[in-house]
């Protein structure tokens, strides 16, 4: 996500580096919420790895924040770490509380909203 043409903060691939990133992801989602920007469509989000074909973004969500529908080149896995989320795929509608994941093969169309203030880990390896 990107302000005025700027980054919020530095590229995942420059951030978060080494043979080994420990993710303490309960407080990189306080550090998120604590951002001073406005969420952007009820959500912020950041980047946490992004390494050859993987990619692990960290969403903090408002009470009915959304995703619009859209779709990846790779295989996607949405967790939800805390609240409640309904993720729209296939032509179904899957409910998501803190502890549950979805996978989707590449290319499905999903759109995500939270239910209530919710917190969110994305996973999608692209090309496989």
């Amino acid at each position: 996500m990107e302000q005025s043409g700027e980054r919020l903060r530095p590229h995942p691939s420059t951030r978060l580096t080494g043979p080994v990133v420990a993710l303490d992801l309960p407080a990189l989602a306080r550090a998120l919420q604590a951002e001073p920007h406005p969420a952007t469509g009820g959500h912020r989000q950041a980047g946490l790895i992004h390494r050859g074909p993987l990619r692990l973004l960290l969403f903090a969500f408002e009470p009915g924040g959304r995703l619009p529908k859209h779709q990846a080149p790779g295989h996607v896995v949405i967790h939800c770490l805390h609240g409640e989320l309904t993720v729209e795929a296939a032509a179904a509608r899957y409910r998501l509380v803190g502890g549950e994941a979805i996978a989707l093969d590449p290319d499905v169309p999903h759109a995500v909203e939270a239910l209530v203030e919710s917190e969110m880990l994305l996973t999608v390896c692209i090309g496989t």
